[in-house]
């Protein structure tokens, strides 16, 4: 068994014959998948709420939208997604742990990092991999409006932003959440920067991410005129130095190595006061394998899955067309376990 695998007997994952390799479990999650074994992603409907955050902006807020209720029901569990890189609502594993929520009979809420919802915000900042200060007012917020259990899951940035969030929160985060989870989290943000800048997964991944990440930026240069270098930010041609140019000097860092090193979770996960669930494929091309939490590397209350397989985000199932519904479903009986 693998020792940085949860005690749990559901706990398995074996890649489907027919996406060998953690490029193809990642590339087919992206821009093949469907949600569910029973696939169809129209099945998802969502509504909109906007709540004006404490220095003058906005996040917007999908909900699931049950048909047989206009609101979430205040004493049904519910489960609070916080996104990844220049995600929404509408990515892939939005739509599979919304619908595995549905089944479960939870509710399902995804809250917006600032910028991702469709519309620029108003402040000059964006959003970034430590931003657990948001994260802590998202869930506060949630909590006072909801009297039942909540669960928080984060995808990839927002898994490493919502274990920040468990760090300095400490014993009072049992208070807001009863148990968390990070599924492909880069945690040593220094090793995942540098190996999505350099070589196959710069030309397959880090292009792809400048590609909205620089025109959002231009327009923040648009409402705030030398908020950051533009120039830096036009010559930028990797992750790194988009986080040099932009996200570093907007959210307070000297520099893109000083944002990875402060932001990054795997230090502190020796501090987590709450149920945690660390989920990690040993052959993400986005994390190397080399950089992923060991269990000398934990508290108590935290728990490693590292399978050998599944991708960034992708842990595809079945036969073609495939689904991504093993993991929510295995996440979410991990949160009913615990009780």
């Amino acid at each position: 068994m693998n020792p940085a695998a949860p005690p749990h007997a559901a706990w398995n994952y074996t890649a489907p014959w027919w996406l060998p390799g953690g490029h193809a479990q990642t590339i087919w999650a992206s821009l093949f998948s469907h949600a569910g074994p029973h696939h169809d992603q129209n099945a998802v409907r969502y509504r909109r709420t906007r709540w004006d955050t404490p220095d003058g902006d906005f996040i917007d807020l999908d909900w699931l939208a049950y048909p047989e209720a206009a609101t979430a029901a205040a004493d049904r569990p519910l489960l609070v997604l916080f996104h990844g890189l220049e995600g929404n609502s509408a990515g892939h594993y939005a739509q599979a742990f919304a619908q595995t929520a549905r089944a479960a009979g939870m509710d399902f809420v995804v809250p917006h990092f600032r910028g991702c919802s469709g519309e620029i915000n108003r402040a000059p900042r964006a959003y970034h991999s430590g931003d657990y200060v948001e994260i802590a007012w998202v869930l506060e917020r949630l909590r006072q409006a909801h009297s039942g259990l909540l669960y928080a899951v984060g995808i990839s940035l927002g898994g490493n932003a919502l274990l920040r969030w468990a760090q300095e929160s400490g014993h009072t985060a049992r208070t807001t959440a009863a148990a968390v989870c990070a599924v492909c989290a880069p945690l040593d943000l220094t090793a995942c920067g540098l190996h999505i800048s350099h070589g196959f997964n710069h030309l397959v991944y880090g292009r792809r991410f400048l590609q909205t990440m620089k025109p959002k930026a231009l327009q923040k240069w648009g409402q705030f005129p030398g908020l950051f270098d533009r120039e830096a930010l036009l010559r930028s041609r990797t992750v790194l130095d988009f986080d040099e140019a932009f996200t570093a000097p907007l959210h307070g860092f000297k520099g893109a190595l000083d944002y990875w090193r402060r932001a990054s979770a795997k230090p502190q996960l020796g501090s987590l006061r709450l149920p945690t669930l660390v989920v990690n494929a040993r052959n993400d091309p986005f994390v190397p394998g080399s950089s992923l939490p060991t269990p000398r590397d934990i508290a108590a209350d935290v728990q490693l899955w590292q399978p050998a397989q599944g991708g960034h985000v992708g842990f595809p199932s079945g036969a073609p067309p495939g689904h991504l519904g093993v993991l929510p479903g295995q996440v979410l009986r991990w949160f009913q376990s615990l009780g």
